[in-house]
């Protein structure tokens, strides 16, 4: 039987990547890449070859491998495993790159920030007052080819092999015996005497004194090139030349060393040394300190480097929002981090989080995903978005907050490409006509009636047949102006989606109403939207041949391409910019209604088709009320301050950028007829809710839908404005659906008849619970011993 002996090496769970070592380290260790067998995950490999003859070498490697392993510090190179032989030491570490190659590489890829280099002094004088200080350890071999930078950008502190006892005890200092090593010793160590006064640290300052001039002025020639400081900053020469002065007693200890550099002024006094030391002890922090912290981190994010946001910050945030209930403040800094990923890391990294994000009842963090949606949809999969994105999306048309109901509908535009059928043509369709018809906002049924026509290409044929007619012509009837106008150009931007027989008898009569409105900006653009159709169908009347090409996208499949004239109309929606909406709000403040005063939810037709009223209105009711039920906490207040912190409710100034990209969507949009383009080149499509600078009061008659006559039974003490011009009738019904028959179908005495119906359930419902209530008040038979009478 023959026994063969393991090979310790093959079995090891940890392997060289096959290319040459790393240059850069004097000395009896060479740097090999790495990965671990299991998992693929990089490593780096110090490797020590065995040599006849070099006893004394190996027995210096064999030190710096107990010291690897026993030593364990944030600012000392991590040890992970490690492989003793007869022929060889392995060392495995974390994966890092020698300083002096990551200099070179950052010097030919732009040059490496000041900020950078005072955290990675930081870090290696910090490691050497844990040496020193706390365990009485010096160092002997502080140079360039000591120190390391992993991947975040970290110093880490290597280079063991001379290390030795401050307390004497074990011996003096190993002898280098390699002459680029012990050009960094200082010069007292040169006066065999022994009559030099200094201190333990004094040596390892000298040397740190060294490492400073070569990171800014490159190699060191000689000691006395020491002298002149060369390009190291000023306000570092005052401590740079503590370091390398004569008198070894003078050189100040690393800790003072650390104080004297922090001092306001000094050049570690900086937002990126104070945000990596927060980062350090964020786990001991209070929670309002964390808060404070990641409201101002989005700031300086954009000087920090790209890979200490990859690779630092971002699993700062991750863990903060995990298990630190950070909350909606990290959302910022998270997205702006996001940038810096690829793909495949933002699908790994950042989904997951938005994803549980969503499902949160904060309505703080709610408000901000939506703010920013832009930033991540475009990672987001159908599946994804139809499934665990879009069934909490619209619990935001049912909040009671004006501005999360403005936000969801914004949103839309974003998620509508992504919904599949039933979502975007059936559920979606449900919830924008219960907005346009019922919400108490006018400015919020305007931005409906927007978000509708940016989105009409992609509904389907017969969706779009039977909603688009209805539901711009009920906003052509909407008793805000602002609505009235998006109305008009809801049918302007959707024009080529309309038949012939619809623009003649469905459309023109409904804007030839408008031409008598009260309000000009509202006729100039109904005026303007006639005299298009009028041209269309003239030239179809002309020439009968165009009415195939014409009508060609009428009965077309849902496709975002049919959308050219709706792109260029309504910029807020893309560019993210307040609408008309926050500052009517702001103007006109409202209070939740209360139980009693919620007016009662329409009756959904999502399916736009006949259906049992009393099973719909269950299911939206039911839906509802689980959505009220949650805890919430205070939202009224949490809103209100995070409309106050964001940028996107602020109307100064963010009007006119949302005038310039909207005209550049008009010059960069053109359509094959001439009558739409001409009407796109004159920046129309925004006068109807462009609203005043923030120090202008809102315009005279601009009030909230709830303070006119909508024709129900009660009456207003208040005239109806567009009475005089714009007679309607005082009892007709503002129906809950965009069904092309439904319109002027229903009848109040049916809805009436109704809530009646209605009102009697519940009469009979309540009394039934009373009669059971009652009934187990009523103590029947013997009680059971041991019983325990409650009454």
């Amino acid at each position: 039987m023959w026994f063969f002996a393991r090979d310790p090496v093959r079995d090891f769970p940890f392997e060289l990547i096959p290319e040459p070592p790393e240059g850069g380290l004097p000395g009896p260790w060479a740097l090999h890449r790495g990965r671990k067998k299991a998992t693929g995950s990089p490593v780096s490999i110090f490797v020590y070859d065995v040599k006849p003859g070099a006893e004394e070498q190996t027995q210096v490697a064999k030190a710096a491998f107990k010291r690897f392993k026993t030593l364990r510090h944030p600012n000392i190179l991590a040890y992970i495993d490690g492989l003793e032989t007869e022929k060889c030491l392995h060392v495995v570490t974390e994966a890092v790159t020698p300083l002096g190659i990551y200099l070179k590489a950052r010097v030919e890829a732009g040059g490496l920030k000041e900020l950078e280099i005072s955290w990675g002094l930081h870090q290696i004088v910090k490691a050497l007052s844990f040496l020193v200080n706390d365990c009485s350890l010096i160092h002997n071999n502080v140079c360039m080819a000591a120190v390391f930078v992993d991947r975040a950008g970290e110093w880490k502190l290597g280079g063991l092999d001379y290390m030795y006892s401050a307390q004497g005890n074990g011996g003096g200092p190993p002898r280098k015996g390699i002459p680029e090593l012990e050009q960094y010793d200082p010069p007292e160590l040169a006066d065999s005497s022994g009559r030099v006064v200094r201190e333990k640290w004094s040596a390892d300052m000298w040397r740190l004194g060294c490492l400073i001039w070569e990171v800014f002025n490159g190699p060191l020639p000689r000691a006395a090139a020491l002298r002149n400081p060369g390009k190291i900053p000023k306000t570092l020469v005052p401590h740079y030349c503590e370091l390398v002065g004569a008198n070894p007693k003078v050189r100040p200890n690393p800790a003072r060393f650390l104080q004297n550099c922090q001092a306001p002024g000094g050049f570690m006094s900086n937002r990126f040394v104070e945000t990596n030391l927060f980062l350090e002890e964020i786990q001991i922090k209070e929670p309002a300190e964390k808060q404070k912290f990641f409201q101002e981190l989005s700031k300086s994010l954009d000087a920090f480097p790209e890979d200490f946001c990859r690779h630092k910050v971002l699993p700062q945030l991750l863990t903060a929002f995990e298990f630190g209930n950070a909350g909606a403040v990290v959302l910022t800094p998270l997205f702006k981090v996001g940038k810096f990923l690829s793909a495949e890391e933002y699908q790994q990294k950042i989904i997951p989080v938005v994803v549980k994000m969503f499902s949160s009842t904060d309505r703080a963090m709610r408000i901000r995903l939506l703010q920013q949606m832009e930033q991540f949809i475009q990672y987001l999969d159908e599946p994804t978005v139809n499934t665990q994105i879009f069934p909490h999306v619209v619990h935001g048309f049912l909040d009671t907050n004006p501005a999360i109901r403005e936000q969801t509908v914004k949103s839309m535009l974003l998620l509508a490409p992504k919904l599949n059928e039933a979502n975007l043509n059936v559920e979606l369709m449900k919830h924008f006509a219960r907005l346009q018809a019922k919400d108490e906002q006018g400015p919020i049924r305007c931005n409906t009636t927007v978000c509708l026509g940016k989105i009409g290409s992609y509904l389907s044929a017969s969706t779009r047949h039977r909603v688009l007619t209805s539901a711009f012509s009920r906003a052509t009837k909407d008793p805000f102006a602002a609505s009235r106008v998006a109305g008009v150009l809801g049918f302007a931007a959707t024009h080529n989606l309309y038949s012939m027989n619809d623009c003649a008898q469905k459309i023109l009569p409904v804007l030839c109403g408008l031409t008598v409105d009260p309000e000009k900006s509202v006729r100039d653009q109904a005026f303007k939207a006639i005299r298009s159709f009028l041209s269309k169908l003239e030239s179809v009347s002309e020439d009968p041949t165009q009415l195939e090409e014409v009508e060609k996208d009428v009965h077309a499949a849902s496709s975002p391409g049919m959308g050219g004239a709706a792109a260029s109309w309504a910029g807020w929606a893309v560019t993210g910019v307040s609408s008309l909406t926050s500052k009517l709000i702001r103007s006109h403040p409202t209070t939740a209604p209360t139980e009693t005063n919620i007016p009662q939810r329409p009756t959904p037709e999502g399916h736009w088709e006949t259906q049992e009223e009393d099973k719909d209105t269950a299911e939206d009711s039911s839906a509802a009320d689980r959505w009220d039920d949650e805890d919430w906490g205070s939202l009224e207040q949490e809103a209100e301050s995070v409309l106050a912190q964001q940028d996107d409710w602020s109307t100064g100034g963010q009007v006119s950028r949302a005038s310039q990209v909207s005209n550049s969507d008009h010059k960069s949009s053109k359509s094959p007829e001439s009558d739409w383009s001409s009407w796109e080149a004159e920046g129309s499509w925004e006068q109807g809710w462009q609203e005043p600078s923030s120090q202008e009061p809102p315009p005279d008659g601009t009030r909230l839908a709830s303070e006119y006559n909508w024709g129900g039974p009660e009456s207003s003490d208040k005239g109806d404005p567009f009475a005089t011009l714009f007679a309607r009738p005082s009892t007709q019904p503002r129906p809950d659906s965009w069904g092309e028959d439904n319109w002027e179908g229903l009848e109040t005495d049916s809805r009436q008849v109704k809530a009646e119906l209605a009102r009697k359930k519940r009469e009979e419902r309540r009394r039934e619970m009373e009669a059971k209530r009652a009934e187990r008040k009523v103590a029947k038979g013997p009680m059971k011993l041991g019983a325990r009478k409650l009454d």
